[in-house]
């Protein structure tokens, strides 16, 4: 059953959430310039047709927790869980300046662990909720991975991959589409990645 803001589509081990706050790098202030330069950044712009359900906004509300995580540990605060029959069964924050690791998005954490702990790398029965937009290396594993359904909150116009710069996950070419919910939370999402690169520029222009 699904109660939608939006839907697009027709078909349809994690390391330790712990470790030492890093110095945000350069790279991530210039990222901040990206969204932050004009018009609107980190938002869901699609129009809200239906009240999202509450299932819905009680995961994303973990993955917002999980985001929060990321940012008081000067990590890009994005959190995700993926969920099999009302579980949680996988979680992930992004952690690419902590393990210096370009793959470390919280969406394929998150994925990665569900995985593991089914035994199986194909995720037909998952649903992944992420506070942004997925990009395109996470949407491509969405596809690979088989996923059920994607929710997410804040619209990245910079980088999606799941409707605003490119749709990967409803491309008709693919032989799995996913269907998406987005906006859910947006706000929530917007405010804590806003006030993320707001202290980053604060912090740079003290120094």
């Amino acid at each position: 059953m699904l109660n939608l803001y939006t839907r697009k589509g027709i078909e349809g081990s994690n390391p330790s959430l712990s470790a030492p706050r890093l110095k945000a790098p350069l790279a991530q202030l210039d990222r901040a310039l990206d969204y932050e330069s004009k018009g609107r950044r980190f938002e869901s712009s699609r129009e809200r047709t239906l009240p999202v359900l509450d299932v819905d906004e009680r995961f994303m509300r973990e993955a917002l927790a999980l985001a929060a995580q990321a940012a008081a540990l000067g990590e890009v605060p994005v959190g995700a869980v993926a969920v099999k029959d009302g579980v949680v069964v996988g979680r992930g924050h992004n952690r690419r300046e902590i393990d210096r690791d370009p793959f470390a998005h919280a969406e394929l954490l998150a994925m990665r662990e569900a995985a593991q702990v089914l035994g199986v790398w194909r995720l037909s029965k998952v649903t992944v909720y992420v506070t942004l937009e997925p990009c395109a290396m996470c949407a491509g594993a969405m596809v690979q991975g088989r996923v059920e359904r994607v929710v997410f909150a804040a619209e990245d116009p910079k980088a999606g991959a799941a409707g605003s710069l490119y749709d990967l996950l409803a491309e008709p070419r693919h032989n799995h589409r996913v269907p998406v919910t987005s906006g859910v939370l947006a706000e929530e999402s917007s405010a804590l990645l806003k006030g993320f690169f707001q202290s980053l520029r604060s912090r740079r222009a003290d120094k």
